[in-house]
């Protein structure tokens, strides 16, 4: 068969399927072939078939799948994004793009492969996510207390990091260090921080690495309320959907914002670093925002936040400041132009170094280690010098 040829064999069922996953309508895959939504309806029901230079494109850039995908029996067994956030309205589903859904497909195929390539147990010492467990009855403080003993990071530590990209790293490592695999990816959906998967025995958190350092710390916290809480969560820079949640789960995302506020700048302390011009007539100034941020190593965003909570800063206006802070400096801080750098940034030196054991050991060949680490085949020489330092 040529590649102009059209395919036989396809699956129309799996067909449909992979679209409806991929979060794509008919219209938006028409629209990448520059073709009439009718085309892809008559693919779909057998009318008309795809060539295989068209497969190659719906699986490869559009779905995201092995093209071998498309001539299974049946759908693959793959639960679909509403199973794992139940926090989330239907409406928010909606607005999740073709490129989120991929990220989270991706998250559930990282913890797979924790599963294979640690034997279905977790190794860690101390599993947090085993020993700590949030519900109603818990109150923000003492659940910030106990989060502070397991991970062995007093708030001392928290401030003597040089600033947000070490902070950053060092929360990595701790989260690590008790369980927690964190894995980072270019979300181009740039509203959504990142997202928790949450398991009895291997939950993992993946950040936006799009978003700033500082975002990137307070979206680890808070999905670590939500794996705490034993519920998959979903961090959004407007949470203003929180309003229009069910009482149940409004608690759960009403609760992991505070933890996450109290966390990182905990009242009592913030209290005590307060100078006397940081506070006139009552009111919090804006000026105090970023000494106070560079100090705790956040977003000048949470420092407002607090000023809001402690009655220091009006409610009214702390929306508007802080979208107007979004608009000028819409912050990228993303791995650069070394593709492996990038990769293995994204991966983490923890998993890097899992796999390339595996791989040593003999018990991985160098495709099943491209699978793990989701890459080509050819690019895992590349990667393997980051897994070695």
């Amino acid at each position: 068969m040529t590649r102009s040829e059209e395919v036989k064999g396809l699956n129309l069922e799996v067909l449909a399927w992979a679209r409806q996953m991929a979060g794509h309508s008919i219209e938006s895959v028409a629209q990448s072939f520059k073709k009439e939504p009718a085309v892809i309806e008559a693919w779909e029901s057998g009318e008309a078939v795809p060539t295989y230079v068209q497969l190659e494109k719906l699986a490869y850039k559009i779905y995201k799948r092995p093209i071998a995908i498309f001539f299974f029996p049946a759908p693959p067994a793959e639960p679909e994004p509403e199973g794992f956030f139940r926090t989330l309205p239907g409406s928010e589903f909606e607005k999740l793009d073709p490129d989120t859904r991929y990220k989270i497909r991706k998250a559930y195929g990282f913890r797979l492969s924790l599963i294979e390539l640690h034997d279905s147990t977790n190794p860690a010492d101390r599993k947090i996510f085993r020993d700590l467990v949030f519900s109603g009855e818990t109150e923000v403080e003492e659940g910030v207390a106990s989060v502070r003993t397991h991970l062995g990071v007093s708030l001392d530590d928290q401030k003597e990091w040089k600033d947000a990209t070490e902070a950053l790293k060092g929360w990595r490592e701790a989260f690590e260090e008790v369980g927690i695999y964190v894995f980072k990816d270019n979300f181009k959906q740039d509203v959504i921080s990142g997202f928790c998967l949450s398991d009895d025995e291997f939950p993992l958190i993946m950040v936006n690495n799009s978003t700033s350092h500082t975002r990137q710390i307070f979206t680890l916290i808070h999905e670590l309320a939500h794996i705490l809480w034993r519920t998959s969560g979903m961090t959004h820079q407007d949470d203003t959907y929180i309003s229009s949640l069910e009482h149940s789960t409004q608690t759960v995302e009403v609760f992991c914002n505070r933890f996450a506020g109290e966390f990182l700048v905990p009242s009592y302390d913030l209290r005590k670093t307060l100078e006397a011009s940081d506070v006139q007539d009552g009111t919090a100034s804006l000026s105090s925002v970023s000494r106070l941020a560079d100090l705790y190593n956040v977003s000048r965003e949470v420092i407002l936040r607090k000023f809001v909570e402690q009655g220091l800063f009006p409610e009214a206006t702390y929306r508007e400041t802080v979208a107007a802070w979004r608009d000028r400096s819409k912050q990228s801080e993303r791995g650069g132009g070394n593709y492996y750098a990038t990769q293995a940034m994204y991966l983490g030196k923890k998993y890097l170094q899992l796999v390339f054991s595996r791989y040593y050991q003999g018990r991985a060949s160098l495709e099943e280690v491209a699978d793990f680490l989701n890459v080509k085949a050819k690019n895992v020489p590349g990667l393997e010098e980051y897994a070695l330092k």
